[in-house]
This record gives structure tokens, C-alpha cells and sequence, in this order.
């Protein structure tokens, strides 16, 4: 099983860093390859920064093992609790350096959890999703649209059921706010067998670019302002903010002894906090909340 999804996403990062790194004309994808001291992780890790594009970006995959389930995992399933665990799984974040180019992330993974008196237990999780600055109606739209033809094939409620899960999840509770425009999220995937999980997270990563390459295309020569940047690095205080705090995926890489430099590459290079910081009503600015970041359906 983990043989066949490791070939896939190590070919889907390379495809991924090969597709956006070339639209970059001052940076490109460096390759770190890297193992654990303890011989119980390995991966390669694939970041960009201070490119004409992207500000920084990452594309990470990991395999790790470990001979228990970390917190953050057994919280929600307590069945897991003391099985031993084997992770593969493919991690991006790209913040580019204009504002009216949204960041983004995806993650693809899959874990067998074992003891020696139970069968394994195995499931598929990932999604991807957007973070704009300043919001574009169509390329919301356009960006669950892809969404929705990933899932298809796979039945008619599944786009809805992981696109309330993508808003349920990326979830600010301390700021009462939405991280982005969503997207999809699953987790827990193990329903009609290997083969059709394993088809169904394909899919997925295969729909990635899709979504993304045409709204870069669209806004990557829209001119912006110092007052523009600055609202851009102000709103990622909210990206770091959810990483950091209450991302599950990020706290199981850390319980779980993981590689701190390529858990944290997702964090941008550049970030502001303000103490009662205000926009202008009616502006741009207070429409990315006001409108932009209330679940709604995008499609429909």
C-alpha cells in the first residue's frame, strides 16, 4: 500500500515544483533530501523564496514511522492509542508576492496505524485550499468549480460533504473568522476499499494545479501599492495564527518528532501584527471579510 502512494506523491511534487517554479523567472524549487537520525523519517523538501512570484513556498513529502500515535491523533480516535504508525504524505504552501495572488495549500496523506492483536487499520486524508488578500468572485467560483470536478466521479454529495469540512476546519475560533475561501478536507478516508480511497486522493492532487495555474495567470501583472502589501502581510498574521495554534497537522508533525524545518517552511517569510487594526469601510480591504470569507455556495 504505502509503496504505491509514496511513488505517486513523490511524482506529484516533482510535477508540482516543475509546473510553478517555471513561472518564476528569479528563483527556483531547491531540493533538500533528508533523513531522520533515528532512521524513522525520511523526505525531501522543496522551497522557493524572493522569486519574482513567489515570496516563499514550500512542497514538502515525508515518510516517518513511530511506535506511537501522537496526541493529536488519538484525541479524536482513540482506537489508535498505543498502535504503531507509519505516515507518507506530501505538504505545500505558496505565498506569492503580489496580494491580488491568493496563497495556497494542499496536503495528500495516508497512515497505517498497527498492534499485534488487531488488523491494521489504514485511512487517506488531504484537501487543498485559498487564502486571498483581495477578493475575485470568479476565480472564488472558478476555484470550486475544480473542486467539485475532482469529486465527481466519486459521487454527487462528496464535494459538498468536504467543502463544509474545509470551512468547519481552517476555522479561526479566536478571531470568529473564516482563514480563507476553502475548498476541500477530508480525513479518515478508508470507505469502499484501497483502490478507490487511493483513486479518489489522485484526484485530488491531480486537480491541484487546475485550480491554481489559471488565477495566477490572471492577477500576476495586477500593479499594487505599499498599502496593498501591507494588508497582505497583515491578514497572513491570520495564516500563522491557525498554523500555530490549531492545525492538527502541524502539531502531529511536532508531537511526533518530526522535521521542524520542513513542518514550519509553511509560515511566510513576512508577516505584521496591529494592535485594533481598521479598514476602510466599503473598501476592498473589508470586503475580504464582509463577504469573501463567509461560507457560502460558490456554485450553485
Amino acid at each position: 500500500m504505502i509503496e504505491q502512494v509514496k511513488k505517486y506523491l513523490i511524482n506529484l511534487q516533482n510535477d508540482i515544483c516543475e509546473e510553478f517554479g517555471g513561472l518564476d523567472s528569479k528563483s527556483s524549487f531547491d531540493k533538500d533530501v533528508w533523513e531522520r537520525d533515528d532512521g524513522r523519517g525520511s523526505g525531501i523538501t522543496r522551497v522557493i523564496s524572493n522569486g519574482s512570484l513567489f515570496e516563499k513556498g514550500g512542497v514538502n513529502f515525508s515518510i516517518i514511522s513511530g511506535d506511537r500515535m501522537p496526541k493529536s491523533a488519538t484525541e479524536s480516535r482513540p482506537e489508535l492509542e498505543g498502535r504503531k504508525f507509519k505516515a507518507v504524505g506530501i505538504s505545500l504552501v505558496l505565498h506569492p508576492d503580489n496580494p491580488f495572488i491568493p496563497t495556497t495549500h494542499a496536503n495528500l496523506r495516508f497512515f497505517i496505524a498497527e498492534n499485534e492483536k488487531e488488523e491494521p487499520l489504514w485511512w487517506f486524508g488531504g484537501g487543498f485550499d485559498l487564502t486571498p488578500y483581495y477578493g475575485f468572485e470568479e476565480d472564488v467560483i472558478y476555484w470550486h468549480q475544480v473542486a467539485n470536478n475532482a469529486c465527481k466521479p466519486f459521487g454527487d454529495k462528496i464535494y459538498d460533504r468536504y467543502k463544509k469540512w474545509c470551512d468547519d476546519y481552517f476555522y479561526l475560533s479566536h478571531r470568529n473568522e473564516q482563514r480563507g475561501i476553502g475548498g476541500l478536507f477530508f480525513d479518515d478516508l478508508n470507505e469502499g476499499g484501497f483502490e478507490s480511497c487511493f483513486e479518489f486522493m489522485q484526484s485530488i492532487g491531480n486537480h491541484f494545479s487546475k485550480a491554481y495555474m489559471p488565477i495566477i495567470k490572471k492577477r500576476q501583472a495586477i500593479p499594487f501599492t505599499k498599502k496593498h502589501k501591507e494588508f497582505q502581510l497583515f491578514r497572513r498574521g491570520r495564516y500563522v495564527e491557525f498554523n500555530l495554534i490549531q492545525d492538527r497537522g502541524t502539531l502531529f508533525g511536532l508531537q511526533s518528532g518530526g522535521r521542524t524545518e520542513s513542518i514550519l517552511m509553511s509560515l511566510p517569510p513576512k508577516v505584521q501584527w496591529h494592535y485594533k487594526f481598521k479598514v476602510e469601510a466599503g473598501s476592498d480591504e473589508e470586503r475580504l471579510t464582509s463577504y469573501f470569507l463567509k461560507p457560502r455556495d460558490w456554485i450553485n
